[in-house]
């Protein structure tokens, strides 16, 4: 069984399709329809609502779309909607804030929006203005009413105060804690399918050793897809997101060690300490609600060639410590990537944690991405470029890219170019015509392949400038104010 609290309300649930979502549990079981379904994909925040869990004894809250949130996923949570905001009759300050800016208009996106602006209300005492609009990345207005929106935002964080929240927080934390500290397994069953959350790694080795076919799920930001778009049943879910051993981040022998469940939002802090150059792609890695959710470790086991960590990983020259019952094996992520969705892991293996060699003193790291929208949209193509430049000249070169090809991948050609040649304008242009050795990428929604090799190729161009002494200097596109 698992259990949470839904607002204020102690919920258990055993006999459950796991298949289920968290928004199927609001509007279908819960009676609460003010959480709409706009995209059943987590991309137009519609579907927002926020979970509070314990970090040192208080609460923290995290915006999450509801659509792609397996019901399981609230075992020791709390669980806030639009309905549980208002108190005795009272709008919430961040509502009340929405009505004086006009700031909803055919209101469908309404909720979602009020849920995102409360838990940046929550979490956030002086937010500026690009936090505001970076909360809002995840939030959809089709009416286009964005503007009277982050005026109320602004507006209501500017007078916080005390709420239902606040007051009840010392029981929500006793409760919370009661409930991690229950030994009963964390399952669901229902309809013939299985949810399992096993509490450490050995548990997690058990199930993979028993059950093979088991179904990872993690933020399940793109598992659950093949339920919401692809109409399909997983018999056997099995989430990782409550192993201690693949929650951790240190720094040993040289390099990060990023557990695999560790959250983009987890990560984000110390990514970009160490490769500053991060913050930019790590900003526009889907919206909040999914950075909330989604782990490392998961964008790289799904093998898409679209995901915007492996490109990182690959230029870094990254490893990844795979785990099985059987023990443990160190492997390239060069080596991780066989086809199309296809990865080198065995059965009954997962990956236990990802290791980041930390940058020399002379290493200069780019990342670029290219989508259609700003914000919570999936790459037509992401580089990442990673040199070495001394006295002018290129010694070392490594160059990765998503989305031209069936896999993540290096670029050889494009990297034999780079070494050993004068870091110029000349260069750069030498190196991007190199690509079409490298790659032969394809036609698709989201860019013809003759785009993709241009952009590619005008991507070493944008390094040139953005590392050089020049008029142009860097671009950046998520500074908002």
């Amino acid at each position: 069984m698992i259990t949470f609290i839904d607002n204020a309300t102690v919920i258990t649930l055993a006999d459950v399709d796991p298949n289920r979502s968290v928004l199927d549990y609001l509007r279908e079981d819960a009676g609460k329809t003010g959480t709409k379904e706009g995209c059943a994909s987590g991309d137009c925040g519609a579907c927002t609502a926020v979970t509070a869990t314990v970090d040192e004894g208080a609460l923290a809250y995290q915006a999450i779309n509801t659509c792609i949130t397996p019901v399981g996923h609230l075992h020791g949570r709390q669980l806030i909607s639009v309905e549980d905001l208002a108190e005795n009759g009272v709008l919430h300050p961040v509502q009340q804030a929405m009505v004086k800016a006009h700031a909803s208009q055919c209101g469908f996106c309404t909720p979602g929006f009020v849920m995102s602006l409360f838990a940046l209300w929550k979490g956030d005492e002086a937010p500026s203005r690009h936090t505001v609009i970076d909360a809002l990345g995840g939030n959809l207005c089709r009416c286009t009413g964005y503007r009277p929106i982050i005026d109320a935002a602004v507006a209501a964080c500017r007078a916080r105060g005390e709420d239902s929240f606040s007051r009840g927080e010392a029981r929500t934390v006793a409760v919370l804690e009661q409930i991690a500290s229950d030994p009963r397994d964390v399952h669901l069953a229902g309809e013939g399918r299985q949810y399992l959350a096993p509490r450490n790694l050995d548990e997690l080795l058990s199930i993979l050793q028993a059950q093979p076919e088991a179904r990872l799920v993690a933020g399940a930001t793109d598992l659950q897809l093949e339920i919401t778009q692809q109409l399909r049943q997983l018999d056997l879910l099995v989430y990782t997101g409550h192993v201690a051993e693949l929650k951790i981040m240190e720094e040993a022998d040289g390099c990060l060690h990023i557990g695999a469940a560790v959250t983009y939002a987890e990560a984000q802090p110390v990514l970009c300490h160490h490769f500053p150059d991060l913050e930019e792609l790590l900003a526009r890695l889907g919206s909040r609600q999914i950075r909330n959710q989604g782990t490392l470790g998961g964008n790289v086991g799904t093998a898409s060639p679209i995901g915007d960590i492996p490109p990182f990983l690959l230029a870094t020259g990254a490893h990844l410590q795979l785990r099985s019952s059987s023990g443990s094996r160190e492997l390239p992520i060069a080596e991780f990537f066989l086809d199309y969705r296809r990865t080198a892991l065995r059965p009954g293996e997962c990956i236990e944690r990802i290791l980041v060699p930390l940058p020399e003193q002379e290493e200069l790291l780019r990342a670029y991405k290219i989508s259609k929208r700003l914000d919570d949209d999936i790459s037509a193509l992401c580089g990442v470029f990673n040199l070495c430049i001394r006295d002018g000249t290129v010694t070392r070169a490594r160059v990765a890219f998503g989305g031209m090809a069936a896999i993540p991948a290096r670029a050889p050609a494009c990297e034999r170019s780079l070494r050993g040649q004068p870091w110029t304008l000349e260069t750069a242009i030498a190196a991007g015509g190199a690509l079409a050795q490298d790659f032969q990428p394809i036609d698709d929604l989201r860019a013809s392949a003759a785009y993709r090799l241009e952009a590619a190729a005008g991507l070493l161009q944008r390094l040139f400038y953005d590392t050089v002494d020049s008029d142009i200097g860097p671009v950046r596109v998520t500074r908002y104010a």
